[in-house]
C-alpha cells in the first residue's frame, strides 16, 4: 500500500506533493534486491594501465537535445519527443549496444565508474521512452502476473555485458554500490521521477564523475524534496536516505552529519541542532514536462 502525504512544500519553483513510501512491500520492489548478474567478485577487477576512454558522446548528444532544465530544479526529459524520433531512439539504442559490447573490467577503475553510471541512466531513459505514455516509471512492467502490483523495471535482465544479464537493479546495487562503497553514487543515478536526484546535463566520464556527484549532492540536500524542515523538531527528508541508510551511516545523526556536510550555510547550522523527529518522502511521478 501506497499512502499519499499531501504535505506540500513551497519552494522558488512551486509546490510540490510528495508520496510518503511506508509499505515494507513497496520497500523491497524498489530498494535492493534481484541477481541476475554473478558476485559483485566477478565485476570487481580493473586495468588501471589501460588509458583507453569510452565514448559517451552520443548519450551527450541525447541529453542536449531531451533534457530541460526547469525553474522548480527538477530536470526533466521529455520522453514523448524522444519517442517520436526515429533517428534519436535508434542513436539510444546504438549507445546502449556499443556499452554492451565492452567490458568494463578491461579499464580503469575512473573509467568504470563513469560507464556504468551512464549505462544505468541511459537505459533508464530507454525503458521509459518505450513505455511511454506513463505517469510514473511504477507502471513499467512486462513480467507482472495478471493481478499483481506492478513493481516497476528494475528486476528484469535488460542488457548483457561480459556474457552477464543485467537488470538495473544488478547495475545499481550489485556493481557500484559494493565496489565503489561511495554513497554519492545515488547522487548520479537517476530513477526518472520528481523525488530523485536530478539526471544531470553532462555524461559522466573519468574526469568529471566525483566533481558531478558532489554538485549533485549539494543540489539534491538543498532542494525540498532531498531535506525540509516542518518544524524545528520534524525533519521531511528522501527516502533515500530510508532505503539506502547502510550507505549514509549507523544512525540517524550519521543521515545528519552527511545531509549538513553538503547543506548550504543556513540549512547545515539548522542540521547541525537537530534532534527531533525524522521522516520520509519520495514523489514516484515521472521527470517530464
Amino acid at each position: 500500500m501506497i499512502i499519499q502525504k499531501n504535505a506540500k512544500h513551497a519552494t522558488a519553483g512551486g509546490v510540490f506533493v510528495f508520496i510518503l513510501v511506508v509499505s515494507a512491500v513497496l520497500f523491497l520492489l524498489t530498494s535492493p534486491a534481484s541477481a541476475e548478474t554473478k558476485s559483485v567478485s566477478f565485476w570487481d577487477a580493473a586495468n588501471e594501465s589501460n588509458p583507453k576512454k569510452i565514448d559517451h558522446s552520443a548519450w551527450q548528444q541525447l541529453l542536449d537535445g531531451y533534457l530541460r532544465v526547469h525553474s522548480s530544479g527538477i530536470n526533466k526529459f521529455d520522453y514523448a519527443a524522444l519517442k517520436k524520433s526515429a533517428r534519436d531512439r535508434v542513436k539510444l539504442e546504438s549507445y546502449l549496444d556499443y556499452l554492451q559490447k565492452i567490458d568494463p573490467r578491461d579499464y580503469s577503475r575512473a573509467e568504470q565508474k563513469a560507464y556504468w553510471i551512464n549505462f544505468y541512466n541511459a537505459l533508464t531513459v530507454k525503458v521509459v521512452a518505450d513505455a511511454f505514455p506513463v505517469k510514473s516509471i511504477l507502471e513499467i512492467c512486462e513480467d507482472r502476473v495478471s493481478g499483481s502490483q506492478c513493481s516497476g523495471p528494475w528486476k528484469e535482465v535488460r542488457a548483457k555485458v561480459a556474457g552477464q544479464g543485467l537488470t538495473l537493479d544488478n547495475i545499481e546495487n550489485d556493481i557500484l554500490r559494493p565496489i565503489w562503497k561511495d554513497n554519492l553514487i545515488h547522487y548520479g543515478v537517476s530513477c526518472a521521477s520528481y523525488g530523485c536526484p536530478n539526471l544531470l546535463q553532462v555524461a559522466f566520464t573519468r574526469e568529471n564523475t566525483q566533481k558531478l556527484l558532489n554538485a549533485a549532492a549539494r543540489e539534491y540536500v538543498n532542494h525540498p524534496r532531498g531535506v525540509s524542515f516542518m518544524e524545528d523538531d520534524l525533519i521531511v527528508i528522501s527516502s533515500i536516505y530510508d532505503w539506502y541508510s547502510e550507505d549514509f551511516g549507523k544512525s540517524k545523526q550519521d543521515i545528519i552529519r552527511h545531509l549538513a556536510s553538503y547543506a548550504d550555510e543556513k540549512l547545515a547550522k539548522r542540521l547541525r541542532k537537530f534532534k527531533g523527529t525524522m521522516d520520509y518522502e519520495y514523489d514516484w511521478n515521472l521527470n517530464c514536462p
